[in-house]
């Protein structure tokens, strides 16, 4: 059955059955392998996207939960691999394997929405179900506070940006 959603800001139709897990569709059907198996039963992490935003596990949820829905992967989450959280991973030298990173990468970016400015605890409460088997986590902290103060950098310095009492 034909099961039509966004992927990375494009409208696309897969032919698969509604009960295929996301992650197939995306990396078998749509060609992004950017997004990785790691347990198949949506505890590590590995897999996770976005969908409206928010931050699920692609290996558990059939493409029929996200028809006519926005789904983000890693490799649309910057045009040219430049989000502030790539960018702040490979200034951390974060990865070593790198077989979670993408996952990672995914869960910090919906958790920044929400918390612009977390504190260690939220990171690591928000962050503790992405498993990293090289226990690169003081670095994943490390890279999401990076980003998270780059971000507030640009809303700050953007032409649009609300003007402050200190500007006043």
């Amino acid at each position: 059955m034909p099961t039509s959603f966004e992927l990375n800001g494009r409208s696309v139709t897969l032919q698969v059955a509604d009960d295929t897990p996301l992650l197939w569709g995306i990396r078998e059907d749509a060609g992004l392998t950017g997004t990785k198996y790691g347990c198949g039963i949506g505890l590590c992490g590995s897999c996770t996207v976005l969908v409206n935003g928010r931050a699920t596990r692609s290996c558990i949820t059939p493409l029929s939960e996200v028809k006519n829905l926005a789904v983000t992967t890693i490799e649309g989450l910057h045009p040219s691999g430049e989000h502030p959280l790539q960018k702040a991973w490979i200034k951390t030298q974060t990865p070593q394997c790198g077989y979670c990173q993408s996952g990672q990468i995914m869960q910090a970016a919906a958790m920044l929405v929400d918390f612009p400015d977390p504190s260690d605890e939220q990171i690591d409460n928000i962050m503790s179900g992405n498993l990293c088997r090289c226990m690169a986590y003081v670095r994943i902290r490390k890279a999401i506070k990076l980003a998270a103060a780059e971000m507030r950098d640009d809303i700050a310095s953007s032409p649009t940006a609300p003007e402050t009492a200190a500007h006043e």
